[in-house]
């Protein structure tokens, strides 16, 4: 997989991570991505301390879906998936998220750099204090200052980074709001990833019309394990509409 190829117009990913996911619960997951037509199957978390290697040889072993790395921390670095997400926590002013931890993955990352696209992390206040935010030690940008939102993207696309992700945090009590992707989109050039929060059909629908070009799904499955299928017809649906 090449990595100007990513994410796509329109794509639809499932997170997976290893603190939640075992191998009596994995194939079940990975048979869903696989019958919905999933892009991708992200591994990753914000939370664990695991190596990721044997999560990530799993879901080799079950479908040939792409795997992109989300890693939470220097452990969760591999060699071993078709993308790695290099995170810089823009939205927040932790040293560490933003350059601190690049400078340590750095000389590993260079034996695979073509993998690696740098992505602008923003993250938004959508409800409670999300683990997210405990663990980066940083505040969320609150769901009303579109503005700085807006700014926040503009800056990362000038730094160069290659990609956006508006996230609202694992177990967010909203998604991000639609004005605000439909603002970024406007303003950038580069892709945008949205994820945390997305509970529901419309609330897809609703994220991609607005402009999301990759919409990552986590716990939302978990309660509706019928959204990543929903998901991924609306993929198709709305691009349909995009060539008609």
């Amino acid at each position: 997989m090449k990595t100007q190829n990513f994410p796509g117009i329109r794509s639809v990913a499932l997170l997976l991570d290893p603190d939640k996911v075992n191998e009596k619960t994995l194939p079940a997951k990975i048979k869903t991505a696989v019958e919905a037509r999933t892009d991708y199957i992200m591994a990753g978390g914000s939370l664990t301390f695991r190596s990721i290697d044997k999560m990530i040889h799993s879901v080799r072993q079950l479908c040939s879906l792409p795997v992109v790395l989300f890693p939470g921390n220097l452990l969760q670095l591999s060699y071993d998936a078709d993308v790695v997400l290099l995170l810089s926590l823009i939205s927040g002013r932790n040293p560490e998220l933003l350059i601190g931890n690049h400078v340590t993955a750095a000389p590993y990352l260079m034996k695979i750099k073509e993998k690696v696209i740098s992505v602008g992390y923003i993250l938004i206040g959508c409800g409670s204090k999300t683990s997210v935010e405990y663990i980066s030690q940083t505040e969320a940008i609150p769901p009303d200052k579109t503005d700085i939102v807006v700014a926040t993207a503009l800056a990362g696309e000038m730094l160069g980074l290659k990609m956006i992700y508006l996230e609202a945090g694992s177990g967010a009590e909203n998604h991000v709001p639609t004005e605000m992707i439909r603002a970024v989109k406007k303003e950038i050039s580069i892709p945008l990833a949205v994820g945390g929060g997305i509970k529901s059909k419309n609330e897809i629908s609703d994220i991609f019309e607005a402009g999301a070009n990759l919409i990552i799904l986590g716990n939302g499955c978990e309660d509706n394990p019928e959204l990543l299928t929903e998901a991924c017809r609306l993929r198709d649906t709305i691009s349909r509409q995009d060539i008609t």
